[in-house]
């Protein structure tokens, strides 16, 4: 006889009991002298008369009555609350199974219930405690509801599923660079004219709140907002203030406030915190008549700064002389006579410095000696003969 004592469900116990059944060799529900196949064999020996021996009832004595089949009423009447009762009369057998239980404790109670009330506790722990940093913020929402902002520090929540926590960078600047890709931005000018314009746009979050649950994209938001802004700041400017930097400064400054006008009107939790300009040139189909242009302007401004410099060195100059007449002047109405033969001393000697002529006054004194033309005529004379000695040195 074999015994089952390994705990198994209902359904595990009906399915050992159909194998059992089905693995012998003779039908128990056939006719008497049938097999398994419905052919007839040879009766066991000792077997009654009354048919096959129904393997689910209990076994008995050469006196029972003829054998039946099972009904399903007789498998649950030989399941014990352990498992499958003994098949058939006295005689205990071994386990079928290896068999599996938990270790007791020592009061003799299960462990169960202990690891049930650890892991719930280590459940509670890990999703109620949470960790935010100095440059983060926290979301709590309950069952999907705004409840609360968390701040930096240990914060604690009901555990997950009732209260959740998304944690975000707060202080760090993100940016979204307009285009995103290299290909070409043309915004149209006061003028009329196009130009090709690349920005960077530096944000970050203001209110976490408004942020999270006001816009459905915020950085798409961003992007649309700042090309919106740009677009109406440079349509306010002629082209050659938009290529310049000052013009590229100021409108630096209107799309930062346009921007953070329409963020706020939106209630989108975004601070913009700058706006730089990385590009701005003509589009690539006219790029180089615009440098036959840009050339042009250069060299129009280089003279005019020429010039400017001329005059400035000019009126320096009058404004000099102006001032040292202003100095004789008052000299003259102190001593006329004086300042007068001084001035006509200074005046001639500046005009005689230039001629090549030389007055004598004094007698006895050979009248005119040309010196200066005679040195001109021995320079003269002296230069042809360098140059001959020059080529027979060569």
């Amino acid at each position: 006889m074999i015994t089952y004592t390994r705990p198994m469900n209902f359904m595990d116990g009906i399915g050992r009991s159909i194998a059992l059944a089905m693995a012998g060799k003779r039908n128990p529900w056939g006719k008497p002298g049938e097999g398994s196949d419905g052919a007839k064999g040879d009766k066991p020996a000792g077997d009654a008369g009354g048919g096959p021996r129904n393997p689910w009832l209990p076994g008995g004595t050469g006196g029972e009555p003829p054998r039946r089949s099972a009904s399903i009423e007789d498998l649950f009447k030989n399941r014990g609350p352990e498992g499958p009762r003994r098949i058939g009369g006295g005689g205990g057998g071994g386990p079928a199974g290896p068999g599996f239980r938990l270790p007791q404790r020592a009061d003799g109670k299960s462990w169960v219930p202990v690891i049930l009330m650890a892991g719930a506790g280590l459940w509670i722990i890990l999703t109620s405690v949470h960790q935010v940093e100095p440059k983060e913020q926290g979301i709590v929402t309950t069952f999907g509801t705004y409840t609360r902002t968390m701040g930096p520090g240990i914060n604690v929540t009901l555990p997950w599923p009732f209260q959740q926590v998304q944690v975000v960078d707060v202080n760090t600047f993100r940016s979204e660079r307009v285009p995103g890709t290299d290909a070409e931005k043309l915004i149209l000018t006061g003028d009329q004219n196009l130009v090709d314009l690349s920005y960077l746009v530096r944000w970050n979050i203001s209110d976490l709140k408004q942020f999270q649950f006001q816009l459905a994209e915020p950085e798409e938001t961003v992007r649309e907002v700042a090309e919106s802004a740009m677009r109406a700041a440079v349509a306010e400017h002629e082209l050659d203030y938009v290529l310049s930097g000052a013009g590229r400064a100021d409108i630096e400054q209107q799309v930062r406030q346009r921007m953070q006008d329409l963020l706020n009107a939106y209630r989108a939790g975004i601070a913009v915190q700058g706006i730089e300009i990385e590009k701005t040139d003509p589009p690539a189909r006219v790029v180089e008549a615009f440098k036959d242009v840009s050339a042009a302007q250069q060299d129009a401004e280089t003279d005019i700064n020429r010039a400017r410099a001329y005059q400035q060195q000019m009126l320096a100059r009058a404004q000099g002389d102006a001032t040292a007449f202003d100095k004789i002047y008052e000299e003259y109405r102190l001593a006329p006579e004086v300042t007068r033969r001084r001035l006509y001393y200074e005046t001639m000697e500046s005009v005689l410095a230039k001629t090549d002529k030389t007055v004598v006054e004094s007698s006895g004194v050979t009248t005119y000696l040309p010196l200066a033309e005679v040195q001109r005529r021995s320079q003269r004379q002296a230069a042809p003969a360098v140059t001959q000695g020059e080529g027979a040195a060569r």
